[in-house]
């Protein structure tokens, strides 16, 4: 049986997280959203996920520490990291960790598309 191809959304900002979720509801994308990295651990749906989306800064664990959180039990699950507050040291660490790609909001829908697609396909970042 093929496995559904789900991403999973954690941003605690409601305007942006509204936002992907309408850009990716349109483009055929099964998604599911999430307030908080802890509340996305919880439910059970790290499994079924094909590719995360993270905000950097939330509210608890931020979205790198869940990348680090991930890779130490050995999850391999694709990951673009998006923030408002770009910094080349941020950059850089979750890009040398493996993700995807780096997103600066607020976040292009062509970037977006672009990186979900590399993410999907199993590339390396970009």
């Amino acid at each position: 049986m093929q496995k559904k191809t789900l991403i999973s959304c954690i941003d605690d900002d409601v305007a942006v997280r509204d936002g992907i979720a309408a850009f990716l509801d349109a483009s055929g994308f099964d998604t599911e959203f999430f307030l908080s990295a802890e509340e996305f651990l919880k439910t059970g749906r790290l499994e079924y996920t094909s590719c995360l989306i993270t905000d950097v800064m939330l509210g608890g664990m931020s979205g790198l520490q869940l990348q680090e959180r991930l890779i130490s039990s050995g999850r391999n699950i694709p990951i673009i990291i998006i923030t408002a507050f770009p910094d080349d040291w941020t950059r850089t660490k979750a890009l040398n960790a493996g993700a995807i790609c780096f997103l600066e909001k607020p976040v292009r829908a062509e970037d977006l598309l672009a990186a979900i697609d590399l993410a999907l396909k199993g590339s390396a970042r970009g």
